[in-house]
């Protein structure tokens, strides 16, 4: 947790290190985190709106779609394949009855989990499997995942950029590109590229 006043940055996680942490939580049985983690990559969710999903949700259609908390938008989402597998197996592990119960919900069934829960429990996995992060990790650790996994890509082009913009609601790229760490790393290119 960061204290009152103090600028924390997040971080995303590289590609390969997210496959391999959804893969080890399913193995350690660690469904929860599992899916949170994954539906949190797959669908850019801000942690609000993830917290609301049921099975239903992700298992009866090709798309769904939820009326973000934050803005206030009404957004559709397409239910990407592996997403949709990953759900259908742990469903099937945790033999899942009630498909429109929360996912997220809290150990004593009354509500779902806490994010400030979800932000101490997401430090301790990642300290657990030894993935290195450069920033700090909270849940927008998701979003910033799946925005640097589509700039890679589609080698960092602006169109990409456009679309992200659209899907995390940003009124202007240079937010997009903030928000994702780019212009840093694009000014850190140019100190790379000058050579002898």
């Amino acid at each position: 947790m960061s204290k009152k006043g103090q600028i924390t940055t997040t971080t995303y996680m590289d590609w390969n290190d997210f496959i391999s942490v959804i893969t080890r939580l399913e193995k350690d049985e660690d469904y929860k985190f599992c899916l949170l983690i994954s539906i949190g990559v797959f669908t850019g969710l801000r942690i609000s709106d993830l917290l609301t999903l049921t099975y239903s949700d992700l298992l009866s259609g090709e798309t769904f779609t939820i009326n973000e908390q934050k803005t206030k938008k009404t957004r559709s989402i397409k239910i990407n394949k592996d997403l949709k597998e990953i759900v259908q197996r742990i469903v099937k592990k945790t033999n899942s009855s009630n498909l429109n119960e929360l996912i997220f919900i809290n150990k004593y069934g009354t509500k779902s989990i806490d994010k400030s829960y979800v932000n101490v429990k997401l430090k301790e996995i990642m300290s657990k499997y030894r993935v290195k992060l450069e920033g700090n990790v909270s849940t927008h650790t998701f979003r910033k995942t799946l925005g640097r996994r589509v700039m890679e890509v589609n080698n960092y082009s602006n169109e990409s950029l456009v679309l992200l913009m659209e899907l995390f609601g940003h009124s202007n790229m240079s937010i997009t590109k903030r928000y994702l760490g780019i212009r840093e790393q694009e000014i850190h290119n140019v100190y790379d590229s000058l050579t002898f």
